[in-house]
């Protein structure tokens, strides 16, 4: 079902539309195929290089597309219904991009930016450690000086396009023991460079198209630290903002492709001589779905809204995280439950929906995480409806 959408320009609703074509054409008659192969889809994300989508968000100057984010996350949204693997790796390469974007020079931007964000390139975001997982200000990988830049050691763990990227956005720590989140610093560092080696790809519940992967660092020489020294830390957390509300578009593709299938197949699928769907029973379930689809749009929406508009969004963007999420593991399993038999096969897409919304409440910070963030900004008096009539 295609989704009514208010679009800021006529530009905007065009843009909508091709990403539309590209997910129906392209995208969804590939994805179970692929997905059962563990095929990961690299010529889609050059394809989405050269229609101009891998760097929506950014300015044009740099080679992006100068949308705002109420626009990109909608792309998201619509990549992510069709497949997932896809919808998420738009949404990583964009927070790989987001510190040069944001934090680096001009000179930085200018030699980086327009192969990162308008053509064939493809970024992983390098924060995560075993050990330190949630906690990203304990990480372990350092960053040592040497001569005008640096080398780094280490190992992050549960990298996206890990092994496939052709960059790294790398956060290592460049203070000494107990600096903290103080002691953290960003790096850009290419894929070809000298002692990057990547562990073969975890074997996961869903997404198995998408590479999630140890990314090892060893003496890996890089002259591109992006913003101050000890500055990573509010980086990763600047980014993993923005960061949330692509997952939460993510999450309401998911959502809204479980719920196209069960209305469907509740139609179609006729007991007691009528179609299931006439039944309260399903019928209810339905629209309890529908609501909760609508309603994590519209909470991204609103905080893609806030950012845009230069104000304060980050306890939106976890309720948006939090919310789309918790919605997409609910709609996919009752997705399931609405086909019966039919939704625990592979011959429906409903159970590979419901594996691959699990990951959506993990990544970019746990939905625990998230209730964290939103709670310490009620705990400060932060407004949790911004944006409302006072």
């Amino acid at each position: 079902m295609a989704v009514e959408r208010t679009l800021p320009t006529d530009e905007a609703a065009e843009l909508l539309g091709l990403v539309r074509d590209i997910a129906a054409k392209e995208l969804a008659p590939r994805a179970a195929a692929d997905e059962e192969a563990a095929r990961f889809p690299r010529d889609l994300f050059a394809l989405l290089g050269r229609s101009g989508l891998l760097g929506l968000p950014y300015p044009v100057r740099y080679g992006g597309g100068g949308q705002p984010y109420e626009v990109y996350l909608q792309a998201v949204e619509e990549l992510a219904g069709a497949w997932l693997a896809v919808g998420l790796g738009l949404s990583v390469h964009t927070l790989s991009c987001f510190p040069l974007a944001e934090y680096g020079d001009d000179a930085q931007r200018a030699a980086y930016l327009p192969a990162l964000l308008g053509g064939e390139l493809l970024g992983a975001y390098c924060l995560s450690e075993a050990a330190s997982g949630s906690d990203a200000a304990s990480l372990a990988t350092t960053a040592r000086p040497d001569g005008a830049g640096h080398r780094i050691d280490g190992a992050k763990s549960w990298i996206t396009h890990g092994g496939a990227a052709d960059f790294y956005t790398v956060f290592a720590r460049t203070g000494g023991p107990g600096s903290g989140g103080r002691g953290i610093s960003c790096f850009h560092v290419p894929a070809a460079a000298e002692g990057i080696s990547a562990d073969p790809p975890e074997r996961k519940m869903g997404m198995a198209a998408s590479p999630t992967a140890v990314v090892r660092f060893s003496g890996v020489r890089t002259d591109t630290r992006v913003g101050e020294a000890g500055q990573g830390f509010p980086i990763a957390l600047a980014a993993l903002d923005s960061g949330r509300l692509g997952i939460a578009a993510c999450a309401v593709g998911v959502a809204q492709a479980a719920l196209d299938l069960a209305v469907a197949y509740s139609r179609e699928r006729a007991q007691f001589g009528a179609p299931i769907g006439d039944f309260q029973g399903v019928g209810f379930l339905l629209a309890d779905m529908a609501t909760a689809t609508a309603a994590a749009r519209e909470l991204y929406l609103a905080a893609a809204r806030l950012r845009d508009s230069g104000r304060p969004y980050g306890a939106q963007a976890a309720m948006a995280k939090l919310f789309a999420t918790d919605t997409a593991m609910k709609v996919t399993t009752d997705a399931v439950q609405v086909l019966g038999g039919s939704g625990y096969t592979r011959d429906f897409p409903a159970e590979r929906l419901m594996r691959e919304a699990k990951v959506l409440q993990i990544v970019e910070g746990t939905n625990q995480i998230q209730r964290m963030v939103i709670a310490r900004g009620l705990a400060r008096g932060a407004d949790p409806v911004a944006g409302r009539a006072r």
